[in-house]
């Protein structure tokens, strides 16, 4: 029992595992602030678009009961209480959200592609400053004229 609860502590408590948590504690946060601005920001500016519709309330109903609160003019808690709804305006609402989230995380993908791209292309353009042996292979000075390693003179 004592070596599984050591192999736990190892498993759990790993870079790579701790790395993860703070990954999804930030992926948490930065959904709920998507979430934040697609209710707040951009809903409301659709609904302006459209005439004012306001989607969370958006559904079709599937019982004579919440058929009833739908004819009435019932928002979609009053229609849901009353039976069953198709609530199709939360899955817009999802869909946007997911729509913008999906952009940020190509926006944030790309501009370190680009980071990544520079970076690499300046470690291209560095002049070199080592060459291989002709006769051992091992990496030498690139002034060198004799190879420290096999003693064999250099052109």
């Amino acid at each position: 029992m004592k070596e599984f609860i050591k192999e736990f502590k190892e498993f759990a408590f790993k870079g790579n595992m701790m790395d993860l948590a703070v990954g999804m504690i930030i992926g948490a946060a930065f959904t709920a602030l998507v979430n934040s601005v697609v209710s707040n920001l951009f809903m409301p500016l659709i609904s302006v678009f459209t005439g004012g519709i306001d989607f969370s309330n958006l559904y079709i109903p599937l019982s004579e009961a919440s058929k009833e609160a739908f004819v009435n003019g019932a928002d979609i808690a009053t229609a849901r209480a009353a039976g069953a709804v198709l609530p199709y305006g939360t899955f817009i609402t999802d869909l946007i959200q997911f729509l913008i989230l999906a952009f940020v995380v190509f926006l944030m993908i790309r501009a370190l592609t680009k980071l990544m791209q520079s970076a690499k292309k300046e470690a291209e353009e560095a002049p070199a400053t080592t060459k291989e042996c002709p006769f051992c292979k091992t990496d030498i000075n690139i002034d060198a004229v004799k190879c420290p390693n096999c003693t064999s003179d250099l052109k």
